[in-house]
């Protein structure tokens, strides 16, 4: 089976060179800006609906035996509501109960998911602050370990008490002045004529994944730091439409320190991985002055090696459907953005 930590290392020798040579070309390649490219509506309030396929999910490996445990939390779909203006903007993430959400509950148990973001724009940077919480898992290839366990009948196995907590922040630089990153990523610029950039981003997050469960009270806690020369393009289809693809290898650095907690004094154990990562999409969107949608199909695969005989996976494959609308602000938030004006 070809995942895509297979695919990575076969394709990342190709995409860092071409990354590095689109810094340079977008780097020092243009000279001015054509304005008529980008129309900005970072002085409307754009509201937005957000519907994806994503899943935390995690996969652990043993490459001496081919054992593997694939955990993954019992979450169908997620929903994201977002508010943009200005230079901010904030998002608030759910698992609605009308979405199918926490579907089978007496076969996978339930799933608890939260996630909130700001973002502020400055120039051609963007900054981002992440909080997501994730509780409740249960163990996709319950087969494994119970020969005699029949799907759609017995439940899976679960681990209610296991939960992941991440606090992150990115940092992201665009390039290429004619190209709207805000644009696919957050609608709140319109791109008029197709163009491309190299987005450089810094990832860093730090994450607590514990388990808590009758006797075991056992917790990890990462540090995550890795860097993504990402590039982009859209195309312009029409007045309205445009299709844009992306592409984001990255390498970083994870320590982590895990802990069990019991009566004695708790047992510590401290490491050091490497990780990489790939990622990328495509997005079919609507633009107009006043209202915005679209569809993404994404991917994204990170891993590490834990030690000698096992490794971390996670591969995503997921669909996110988006709809947004663009209104004049009311006077007083107007005038609270522009008192000096």
């Amino acid at each position: 089976m070809v995942t895509l930590s297979h695919a990575w290392n076969k394709l990342f020798p190709a995409l860092w060179p071409m990354c590095v040579c689109a810094f340079f070309l977008l780097t020092f390649g243009h000279s001015q800006t054509d304005t008529t490219r980008i129309i900005n509506y970072t002085d409307k309030i754009i509201l937005k609906a957000n519907v994806d396929t994503r899943s935390d999910v995690i996969l652990y490996k043993n490459r001496e035996d081919g054992s593997r445990l694939h955990l993954l939390p019992n979450n169908r779909y997620r929903l994201f509501l977002s508010l943009d203006y200005e230079f901010i903007g904030v998002s608030i993430g759910v698992v609605p109960k009308f979405l199918g959400a926490n579907s089978d509950e007496d076969l996978k148990g339930t799933s608890s998911f939260t996630d909130y973001r700001f973002r502020f724009f400055l120039g051609k940077w963007v900054q981002s602050l992440t909080y997501s919480n994730v509780k409740g898992y249960y163990v996709r290839n319950t087969r494994d370990f119970v020969p005699d366990w029949t799907k759609g009948t017995n439940p899976y196995l679960q681990f209610e008490g296991l939960g992941n907590t991440l606090y992150g922040m990115s940092t992201s630089y665009v390039f290429n002045p004619d190209f709207s990153y805000r644009n696919i990523v957050y609608q709140n610029e319109w791109q008029r004529k197709s163009s491309g950039s190299l987005v450089a981003s810094l990832y860093y997050d730090y994450t607590l994944f514990r388990l808590k469960e009758e006797s075991v009270d056992a917790v990890e806690k990462f540090f995550n730091v890795r860097l993504a020369p990402s590039y982009y393009y859209t195309f312009v289809l029409h007045d309205n439409w445009f299709l844009s693809g992306n592409i984001s290898p990255s390498l970083g650095i994870k320590t982590s320190r895990y802990e069990i907690r019991t009566d004695t004094p708790p047992e510590v154990e401290k490491n050091t991985y490497f990780t990489k990562n790939l990622a990328g999409g495509i997005n079919l969107g609507f633009s107009s002055e006043k209202v915005i949608f679209g569809i993404n199909l994404n991917f994204s695969a990170d891993w590490y090696n834990e030690d000698d005989a096992s490794n971390v996976e996670t591969d995503q494959f997921y669909g996110l459907l988006y709809f947004g609308y663009r209104f004049e602000p009311p006077k007083g938030i107007k005038k609270l953005f522009h008192s000096k004006d």
